[in-house]
């Protein structure tokens, strides 16, 4: 196979006459470019071009080979101008992972703003629970995945880079009319004959209810196990019982219920909302840019939602399963 850099040489020397121009197009010395052509000559086993007094001829055999060149270099400046064009976030596609709450608050934000900015990258977005986001993470099918955890089961993962967004702390969810409201601040010791709205199918929410209620000495004793949290609210505000959320999955919240906010001191877990990619992969220009802007969007919801005046108001971003 013919080198291409000794054909671009050759090309040059056609067009300029020159081999000492050609030369000084390419970088090199005369006696370096001289080498090379005599290479090239030997690789295509022929004379290329003819050494006049005063610059070269290409032979018939150089000429055609010097317009085969020029298609060469067009076709290496297009892919260049390609590359600064992913590069300039022109072009290209990136494909990102989440789950539904994540989906629901951060994600509809962070892909307007991406958008309007780099209208040219084309977003995928593939959306799983935890064990199936970080597995897309590692066979590639996604270049970064929104993540979250608990204290109890971090994502320990040295395969990973990982970029802590937000904290997204646990609220209860009562009626809009509830006594609960009038105190200051909810303990769930307090509520251990309150009957609870939990998540159905071993949904992590329900393991953070059990926990956070044996942690203040009871059983949580459960009315009803739904399926998502505008149903979990349906209930909650006709009654049947409270429930704990992630401040997050309530970005839709009706206006028959209320969050309240726990104290400091009382046992009720607050999840870190991750932004993850595999560690051993450099990130693309649109996965940099897409993580500055959900490192903006993010802070938006940093303590967001839970004024005593509004009593559960937050961002409005859609709807939320984790």
């Amino acid at each position: 196979m013919l080198n291409v850099r000794r054909l671009l040489l050759l090309t040059e020397a056609a067009e300029r006459g020159s081999l000492t121009a050609a030369a000084e197009a390419m970088g090199m010395t005369t006696s370096a470019a001289s080498q090379q052509m005599s290479l090239l000559e030997r690789e295509a086993g022929q004379p290329l071009i003819e050494r006049l007094p005063r610059g070269i001829r290409t032979t018939p055999a150089g000429a055609a080979l010097a317009d085969r060149g020029r298609a060469v270099r067009r076709e290496l400046g297009a892919a260049e101008a390609d590359l600064e064009s992913f590069a300039d976030l022109d072009q290209g596609t990136l494909r990102l992972g989440s789950f539904p709450t994540a989906s629901a608050s951060l994600l509809p934000l962070a892909l307007t703003r991406f958008s309007r900015r780099h209208p040219g990258v084309r977003t995928v977005v593939h959306a799983g629970f935890l064990g199936q986001l970080r597995e897309m993470l590692h066979t590639g099918e996604v270049e970064q995945a929104l993540l979250w955890d608990y204290e109890w089961n971090r994502v320990d993962d040295d395969t990973l880079a990982l970029t802590h967004l937000v904290d997204d702390p646990t609220v209860l969810v009562v009626p809009a009319d509830s006594p609960l409201r009038a105190l200051p601040s909810p303990r769930l010791g307090d509520l251990a004959d309150q009957e609870w709205i939990i998540r159905a199918d071993n949904h992590p929410v329900a393991d953070v209810l059990r926990r956070s209620c044996r942690r203040a000495g009871f059983e949580p004793r459960i009315a009803y196990a739904s399926h998502d949290y505008q149903e979990a609210q349906a209930m909650v505000a006709a009654g049947l019982g409270v429930a704990l959320a992630p401040r997050l999955a309530l970005t839709n919240r009706r206006s028959d219920v209320r969050l309240l906010p726990f104290g400091s001191d009382v046992p009720a877990p607050t999840r870190r909302i991750l932004l993850a990619r595999t560690a051993s992969r450099a990130p693309t220009p649109p996965a940099q840019a897409m993580a500055r802007v959900l490192s903006a969007v993010a802070q938006k919801f940093t303590g967001a939602g839970l004024d005593r005046t509004q009593l559960g108001a937050v961002p409005r971003g859609g709807q939320g399963r984790a």
